[in-house]
């Protein structure tokens, strides 16, 4: 039996339970990221410096290959939100599991979230179950409501008239 180089081991380690080419690890190779981040709500409030820990969604889409030019976040009771997907690539959103340092409580999100921060906070949906590449643009729950489809606080894109 061979180890990867620089492997010590452990004593009394059982190597027949070990596969060849493979070493133990005690970690699982998550490539999660902690991100602190201001946050901007649509209602005028704004939050600086939250902190969170979750999976960038670079890495969740980097073996996608598609022509989809939009994301729509599907959640929990039916809502949903749309995104563009040059707004969730290049470090610009996660899907989030963690604030603070403790599990998302259900009031934030949990389980799970998407995070968008330079959107407003309605497009970091809340209890995030799943993530549909679509070549079309389908405005979600909030924009099919009257809010911008875009979000931008900076250019304080709140409505379909801004």
């Amino acid at each position: 039996m061979s180890l990867s180089p620089g492997f010590s081991g452990r004593r009394g380690f059982d190597t027949s339970r070990l596969p060849p080419g493979q070493y133990p690890t005690h970690d699982f190779p998550v490539p999660q990221q902690d991100v602190t981040t201001d946050l901007h709500c649509v209602t005028r409030w704004s939050k600086f410096d939250t902190r969170w820990r979750g999976v960038s969604l670079d890495t969740l889409l980097a073996d996608a290959e598609t022509a989809a030019d939009f994301v729509i976040a599907h959640c929990h009771g039916g809502y949903t939100t749309n995104l563009p997907l040059e707004d969730v690539l290049d470090g610009q959103a996660w899907i989030v599991h963690e604030y603070d340092g403790f599990p998302l409580s259900p009031e934030h999100g949990g389980p799970a979230r998407l995070l968008v921060p330079h959107l407003y906070l309605w497009k970091s949906a809340k209890w995030v179950r799943g993530l549909t590449l679509s070549p079309v643009d389908e405005p979600g729950f909030w924009e099919a409501a009257g809010y911008h489809n875009h979000g931008d606080p900076w250019r304080e894109q709140r409505t379909w008239q801004d």
